[in-house]
């Protein structure tokens, strides 16, 4: 899981539960897109996007782990058809930071239809494959490994009968195209940005409540498989607390399982050096580059990146292959506008 199903909050109402976060240059410019609502939960599991519930891209332009601008998607409740009215807002500087500002409305629109924007933005919601892959056996032994401080048992664990968890799975996805021009004139002529995720739900009392965020993948799966109150904790807070949050707790796991593995002289050192690629945990991409989540670093994230391979060996200093690829999925993810898989 990347961060399906990461916390009892998200459990709650998974159509505000946030299962990936993809950054990538695109036919016409950068790619944002945001998946929800993975339909493992079953038939009976809500719907569609929460019509009570925001979801948001976040954008910093200046390193400070804060947004600077924001692209903001509400839902209406599904229609006889299932289609769901959405409306897109743009919010920059002071405004992208107050839940209750309005912004600039850039495109509406009803789930399944391509829509283009008032600057040439394209956007496009609805049902699609997932596009994620991983093996439950190996992600409940990393799990372990982190709750426990100790290497990942997978002494029973056949690597040949592997399969995809997700395998035939679909979510519900936001994909939003802006062209580099329109971007950057929005980011000031920022290139390097930080990008994460959330969505938010109305509260009783007239406000919203951050329910999910995510930017890097992997971190909820890895570090709070076995502890839920980190995950709703840590899905409540910014990127811009994670270093003094959260630095000396995931260092020290880090440091545990690797101390385990006997793979680094100075464990601790190592778990803070983890915790300095990770936090802020925003994902950083430069605006006109070819995109990638390897082992040689991270600018974005497509759509075929084999990110637990690279976070489960990250986050353990010890080669990982969970023995699937991009294949394992049931329906690919296409080069064409929205991008997603088809929902089979």
């Amino acid at each position: 899981m990347s961060h399906h199903l990461d916390s009892p909050a998200a459990r709650q109402d998974v159509r505000l539960d946030i299962t990936d976060l993809y950054v990538f240059r695109g036919e016409r410019g950068t790619v944002f897109v945001l998946n929800v609502n993975n339909s493992i939960t079953g038939p009976d599991a809500p719907q569609g996007f929460h019509h009570e519930g925001r979801y948001e891209f976040r954008v910093d332009t200046d390193g400070d782990a804060r947004q600077d601008l924001a692209y903001r998607f509400t839902f209406g409740e599904p229609g006889a058809d299932g289609g769901q009215p959405w409306v897109l807002h743009r919010l920059t500087g002071d405004q992208s930071r107050d839940d209750h500002a309005t912004g600039t409305e850039i495109a509406t629109g009803v789930t399944g239809g391509e829509v283009t924007g008032s600057a040439g933005e394209r956007v496009w919601a609805g049902r699609a494959g997932d596009p994620f892959w991983i093996d439950h056996d190996v992600l409940a032994a990393v799990g372990e490994a982190f709750g426990h401080g100790e290497r990942a048992d997978l002494s029973a664990w056949d690597r040949s009968k592997a399969t995809n968890v997700f395998a035939g799975q679909t979510v519900h996805s936001i994909v939003l195209e802006l062209s580099d021009e329109e971007l950057l004139r929005q980011t000031g002529g920022a290139h390097a940005l930080g990008i994460w995720a959330v969505s938010v739900l109305a509260t009783d009392a007239g406000g919203w409540r951050q329910i999910q965020r995510a930017g890097h993948p992997m971190f909820h799966p890895i570090f709070s498989q076995h502890d839920p109150e980190l995950g709703d904790r840590y899905n409540t807070t910014a990127p811009d607390q994670d270093r003094e949050l959260y630095t000396d707790l995931i260092a020290g796991r880090v440091a545990d399982v690797v101390a385990a593995y006997d793979t680094a002289a100075d464990p601790r050192a190592y778990g803070e050096a983890v915790t300095a690629f990770l936090f802020p945990d925003v994902l950083p991409y430069r605006v006109g580059s070819a995109a990638g989540y390897g082992f040689a670093g991270c600018n974005g994230r497509t759509l075929t990146d084999n990110v637990v391979n690279v976070m489960f060996s990250l986050a353990t200093n010890t080669p990982f292959d969970i023995g699937l690829t991009k294949s394992s999925v049931t329906a690919r993810p296409t080069a064409a506008f929205p991008y997603v898989a088809p929902a089979s």
